[in-house]
């Protein structure tokens, strides 16, 4: 109701410096065909965030590794987050291991990380914009304002956020 979390851990700083940055990385093992629990609770926590689509303007991207494949799946799952959050995502990466912390072809891998990193950050400053995910982005936007304000008297923060914002 007040837009902060009453459980006291590290969310709200973790909410603050999504808020204040132009673009973040989301990065999770895969395990069993989708992200830590950790992360997965990081997802569920950021239900303020979603109902007032608050990263909109930011970019975001996707690093993944795994034991055994299926990175797609788990990519396209974190890009589904950032785009609920309102951020555009950049894209991901995803490699299986081939042994304890070893990557197959692992130069070329981290090759590929650094240029998502690069272009996460030529995203940011030209201001890219990705027309593939706006329409899942403001369809998804247009359903949390009117989800917020069916929900207007348990979700009085989104509410007032809705009603200033337009």
């Amino acid at each position: 109701m007040t837009g902060t979390c009453n459980i006291k851990d590290d969310f709200e700083e973790i909410k603050a410096k999504l808020l204040a940055c132009d673009g973040f990385i989301l990065a999770s093992p895969n395990y069993i065909f989708n992200v830590t629990a950790q992360m997965k609770a990081l997802f569920d926590r950021c239900s303020n965030i979603i109902h007032c689509v608050s990263l909109e303007g930011k970019y975001g991207a996707v690093v993944e590794t795994s034991g055994g494949g299926e990175d797609e799946e788990v990519i396209k799952y974190v890009e589904r987050f950032i785009n609920s959050v309102g951020a555009q995502s950049v894209g991901g990466i995803g490699s299986s291991m081939a042994g304890f912390r070893i990557f197959p072809n692992e130069d070329a891998f981290f090759s590929k990380a650094r240029e998502l990193g690069k272009e996460l950050c030529r995203c940011i400053q030209e201001k890219q914009l990705f027309p593939s995910q706006t329409a899942f982005r403001n369809d998804f936007k247009a359903r949390m304002k009117r989800l917020v304000e069916y929900r207007q008297k348990e979700w009085t923060y989104e509410y007032e956020y809705w009603q200033t914002k337009g």
